[in-house]
């Protein structure tokens, strides 16, 4: 019987560090939210009122703080009843985040903008301070 040579386990090298070109400034602290795209579901009941509103006023939110890194799913629940247990859903209308991680969830017309920013954790420096005259 023949014996194998024994070989000697390879080291796994190390990979090289990245290094940013001058042309593209590292991100600020605070900016890699929206560097993610944003996904978000609304889930509302038909052409309700309040299903119109909040889509309005969610599409008008994404647009001012969102800059265009945003992708809105509307479920209509009417249509699809069985989209509700995907996301726990028990009042309409509802907003989901799904992306960028952790999921977060807002009910209601989305008409208070400062709620709704809260309530999906937009970066503060993209927000209005609405307050100042």
């Amino acid at each position: 019987m023949k014996k194998k040579p024994v070989s000697a386990k390879k080291k796994p090298r190390a990979k090289p560090a990245r290094v940013r070109s001058s042309k593209t400034p590292a991100p600020a602290r605070g900016d890699s939210a929206l560097l993610v795209p944003w996904l978000l579901r609304l889930y509302v009941a038909g052409q309700s009122t309040s299903s119109l509103a909040a889509f309005s006023n969610l599409k008008g939110i994404c647009d001012e703080h969102l800059a265009g890194h945003y992708r809105i799913e509307v479920i209509d629940l009417t249509k699809a009843p069985h989209r509700a247990h995907l996301d726990q859903i028990v009042a309409l209308p509802t907003l989901v985040r799904k992306l960028p991680q952790p999921i977060k969830r807002v009910i209601g017309d989305l008409s208070n903008v400062e709620r709704v920013l809260a309530g999906m954790d937009v970066p503060s420096r993209t927000r209005v301070n609405r307050s100042l005259p």
